[in-house]
């Protein structure tokens, strides 16, 4: 098996974001603290004094008040605690949502709405499924992470409230990509994880509206005020909350910087081969991510060849991307398996260059005209 070139070009930024230097700053420092944040003494106080200002910062991050952040070992075990049958009757989900989202969390059932072909939640059709329902939970992501097509959940939460429901929301493509802003959305819960916005992998975040009791998943212990029992994780949390402070600080500058490239990238692939697509181009999208295909590229093929070019790419979500089966999210979306099969999940961030830019679309110019000698030149030919 041929040997991968050594990566000098990250495109995968919505599986993972590279560790920020405030980050490893912050975990490295509080590496150096030994105590318990449970304990009453002075080590102890020193580590819950971390706990809370990363807390504060966190809670800044998306506008909510500290005493909301409840702290996690990341976005699936915050996805499980906020949906509790404690919360209501039923859960309603949009068939986009993250797997931990679809299987239901503690719900014993799930029902799914459905999205349009440019990859929304179709609002209309989750109001008559919230119609004769007592209690609704809705589950409805911020921005999908495979098209990165930003959902409407302001317009979902306000039909929710309407039916006496409640409104979780996995928000953790959001953050330092567009303005995430809890009350703004209208949202009851929120998860965030921290390795996506530069911080360690491990730590995450629900956010609970004040006044909203959770029913606790881990049990044994007072931390989190009751909601999530365990000792917590000291430097993962300091990370978490200096990639929180420094995602906000940096988000009006970033975001018009990082567009720009993507949208150069997307130029790019189209001069190579004009017949590719990309996915929820219609719809409003985050600045940083570009799924796109073209009819007859496999996507394991595609994702080894850039690879062996020096440059990490995935073939769509993370927690599926080992797997043959095509895109959930794309079979919602009504695309064609041809095309599906191929589909390429490019994302950016704020160490994104344009020279990196350059690197992408040289093995891109590459792959397509090994494609073209295979045989597939009707597909990206114009």
């Amino acid at each position: 098996m041929p040997m991968s070139a050594p990566t000098s070009a990250y495109f995968d930024w919505n599986a993972t974001a590279p560790l920020r230097p405030e980050a490893r700053a912050a975990v490295v420092a509080a590496l150096e603290v030994t105590g318990n944040p449970s304990s009453v003494h002075a080590p102890g106080r020193a580590a819950r004094r971390l706990v809370e200002e990363a807390r504060e910062k966190v809670a800044a991050l998306v506008g909510a008040s500290p005493r909301e952040v409840v702290f996690t070992s990341g976005g699936t075990e915050a996805n499980a605690l906020a949906l509790t049958p404690a919360l209501g009757d039923t859960l309603l989900v949009s068939a986009i949502e993250h797997p931990s989202v679809r299987s239901g969390g503690r719900f014993p059932a799930v029902e799914e709405f459905p999205v349009t072909a440019a990859g929304l939640a179709d609002v209309a059709a989750l109001e008559g499924l919230l119609r004769g329902r007592s209690r609704p939970v809705v589950s409805l992501m911020l921005a999908n992470n495979e098209t990165g097509v930003i959902q409407p959940v302001a317009a979902a939460a306000a039909l929710v409230h309407a039916a006496g429901g409640l409104i979780h929301v996995d928000a953790v493509q959001g953050p330092g990509r567009i303005a995430c802003d809890f009350r703004a959305l209208g949202a009851d819960l929120m998860t965030l994880s921290s390795h996506k916005i530069g911080g360690l992998q491990g730590i995450g975040a629900l956010i609970v509206r004040g006044g909203l009791t959770v029913d606790a998943q881990i049990k044994g212990g007072g931390q989190e005020r009751g909601t999530r029992a365990g000792t917590e994780n000291v430097a993962g949390i300091a990370g978490f909350g200096a990639a929180a402070e420094a995602t906000r600080l940096g988000l009006a500058v970033e975001v018009a910087r990082i567009e720009g490239l993507r949208e150069k990238l997307e130029a790019g692939i189209k001069a190579v081969a004009p017949k590719a697509v990309v996915f929820g181009a219609e719809a409003a999208r985050l600045p940083n991510t570009t799924l796109f295909s073209v009819a007859g590229m496999k996507a394991e093929t595609a994702v080894i060849a850039f690879d062996l070019e020096g440059v990490a790419v995935s073939s769509g979500a993370a927690c599926s991307s080992g797997k043959v089966a095509p895109s959930h999210v794309l079979a919602a979306m009504g695309v064609d398996p041809a095309l599906s099969r191929g589909a390429i999940r490019v994302s950016l961030g704020y160490s994104t260059t344009d020279g990196d830019i350059g690197t992408i679309l040289k093995a891109w110019e590459k792959l397509a005209k090994s494609l073209y000698k295979a045989g597939n030149h009707q597909e990206i030919a114009a």
